[in-house]
């Protein structure tokens, strides 16, 4: 750290595993020191899975075919990636490996159940910091499962300290694969910030669509599927009876209940009540959309109303979810804004959430919310390459 300032990198491929987000980011005062921590965005890149490892993480998630011999192989593979998309980012910024403090990498979810009090996460941070020769922070979540949390969401942590405000309550909603909420209330301190997972996000859609093209297409780029379609009121109604929407908080989901099997099981119903593949991916996108606004109407709105909520994802970029979800969210009061207009990246926010978290981890400070993960106390995340 050279006058209260260091750069740090984040690394972040997430449940929809469509690759690599890079981010190299100045970040201004001491963590945990009580300075106002500032963070500045140098460089960002994104860089796709090789098709033929994009399928083999998605064969990884079923527990049956991920043997130990191939999730240990692609936890080399994976490191040996992130550590070329770290470099890469790192000479778009403009800098060398010498200036970097900390890669700090998420790595790639495979399995994650904390009712089980564990999750599973490859890409192996000692190839990392070998590669770039930086010290790397990995393995995120399994500190805070060993305290009683849930491992997860652990970007809210980094989302008070950058977004918070004295005046508006504010929602900050990612879609990604899973679409989790953080509620950051008006002038709060960080125990009063909380979050947990809304439900599928683009999970369902894209799974959706890649079962209905038999793997042509891997999303609804646009929403242009869902656009063409109408919402079938009847298979939506049965799919909001799903038991994680009642499921109390703090709560996270992934892959393991609205995978693969959830979305065969959708489009059997729906062919049982003659919709077509446009009506399927609209009924899902607003699944999603219905999901999001529910979690704010039942877990959030009698506790804090809310002022703005601050889209960012993958999913903000469909245009029929954002149209979805402002008709959602309007109906109870709440402006929806993406992370663009109010001047932030929607595709670099996670990575710059773990460069950060990488930073505390470093400084020995905790980098948990237990009020959002559930965790019995703060701890400090993450295992540490050199």
């Amino acid at each position: 750290m050279v006058g209260g300032k260091q750069y740090a990198v984040g690394l972040m491929s997430g449940t929809s595993v469509d690759g690599i987000d890079a981010a190299v980011v100045e970040i201004a005062g001491r963590p945990g020191g009580g300075d106002r921590i500032a963070v500045r965005l140098l460089a960002f890149e994104n860089k796709p899975f090789p098709a033929e490892v994009r399928r083999e993480i998605f064969e990884l998630f079923d527990p049956m075919r991920a043997t130990v011999d191939r999730v240990g192989a692609m936890n080399v593979r994976l490191g040996r990636l992130y550590a070329d998309a770290a470099l890469s980012v790192i000479a778009r910024a403009g800098l060398a490996p010498a200036d970097i403090s900390v890669v700090g990498s998420h790595g790639q979810t495979i399995y994650h159940a904390p009712e089980a009090g564990f999750t599973v996460q490859i890409g192996e941070g000692a190839v990392i910091a070998a590669r770039t020769g930086i010290p790397c922070v990995s393995d995120f979540r399994p500190a805070d499962l060993a305290v009683g949390g849930q491992g997860a969401p652990l970007v809210p942590f980094t989302e008070y300290l950058l977004y918070g405000e004295a005046d508006r309550t504010l929602l900050l909603q990612n879609i990604g694969g899973i679409g989790n909420i953080t509620v950051i209330p008006a002038g709060c301190g960080p125990a009063d910030v909380y979050a947990f997972d809304t439900g599928p996000g683009n999970m369902l859609i894209d799974g959706l669509v890649s079962r209905l093209t038999e793997g042509e297409r891997e999303m609804d780029v646009g929403g242009e599927l869902a656009g063409r379609g109408s919402v079938s009121r009847a298979l939506l109604d049965e799919l909001r009876q799903d038991a994680y929407y009642a499921m109390s908080v703090p709560k996270s989901t992934g892959r393991e209940r609205f995978g693969a099997d959830y979305v065969d099981r959708i489009v059997r119903r729906g062919r049982a009540l003659g919709l077509s593949d446009a009506d399927l991916a609209a009924t899902v996108t607003m699944l999603t959309a219905w999901s999001i606004g529910d979690a704010y109407g039942r877990f959030v709105a009698d506790r804090h109303r809310a002022d703005l909520m601050i889209v960012g994802g993958g999913g903000s970029y469909n245009p029929v979810l954002m149209r979805l979800l402002t008709a959602e969210m309007a109906a109870r009061g709440v402006e929806v804004a993406t992370q663009e207009q109010v001047g932030g990246s929607s595709d670099a926010k996670e990575a710059i959430a773990f460069a950060l978290l990488a930073a505390y981890t470093m400084a020995r400070q905790p980098g948990n919310l237990p009020a959002a993960t559930g965790a019995s106390r703060p701890v400090v995340l993450g295992k540490i390459s050199y």
